[in-house]
């Protein structure tokens, strides 16, 4: 915690980290994830996960608003502790949207943003990206964070997508409306045990 909060200029040690990450298939069954590790592990009752339900089209800028307005701005605001640092999944396009949500709920709290490609961490004012070097435990620790959002976010998608697939096979049987199909799907669990 010590060697991060050194390595990012953080006022102290991010003993909370909450990560997010977006998911979606050219704009459809986009969700959002939320994972929090507690001093350097997973906190999996803290995790959350969105439905987006804002944006239309593909707009992961936007959604990333959506999720960190729906989690500093709403009720999980007050069902949970404040971060010492929040990890976005992504470069600057994705760490500008975080930054300019958590303006909008005047918030100042210790974000930034990891892509994927080069491994660079991305800070709020900073040109250059931090580069740390490819065995470094700190670097370990952010990717292992950003893993796991993204496997919950993408784990949640395929739950959506797999529903409504299976949902759109049982319109076809007469007198089964959506309602009833998504019904049989949650109580079944798929369409196969259902038959």
């Amino acid at each position: 915690m010590e060697q991060l909060q050194a390595a990012l200029h953080l006022p102290r040690p991010p003993v909370r980290i909450e990560a997010f990450d977006i998911s979606n298939v050219f704009g459809a069954f986009a969700v959002g994830s939320m994972v929090v590790f507690q001093e350097g592990r997973p906190h999996s009752a803290h995790y959350r996960r969105f439905k987006i339900e804002g944006v239309t089209g593909i707009d992961d800028f936007q959604m990333m608003r959506e999720v960190l307005r729906r989690r500093y701005g709403g009720q999980l605001a007050n069902q949970l502790p404040e971060p010492d640092l929040i990890l976005v999944d992504g470069g600057k396009g994705q760490l500008s949207a975080a930054v300019a949500q958590l303006k909008a709920l005047k918030l100042k709290l210790p974000v930034m943003g990891l892509a994927k490609r080069f491994e660079e961490i991305f800070l709020p004012g900073e040109k250059s990206p931090v580069v740390l070097l490819p065995t470094s435990p700190v670097l370990h620790l952010l990717q292992h964070v950003r893993d796991e959002a993204h496997r919950f976010a993408v784990t949640y998608h395929r739950l959506l997508r797999g529903k409504t697939a299976s949902a759109s096979i049982l319109h076809e049987v007469p007198g089964i409306g959506p309602q009833r199909a998504m019904r049989l799907i949650k109580r079944f669990g798929s369409v196969a045990r259902l038959r």
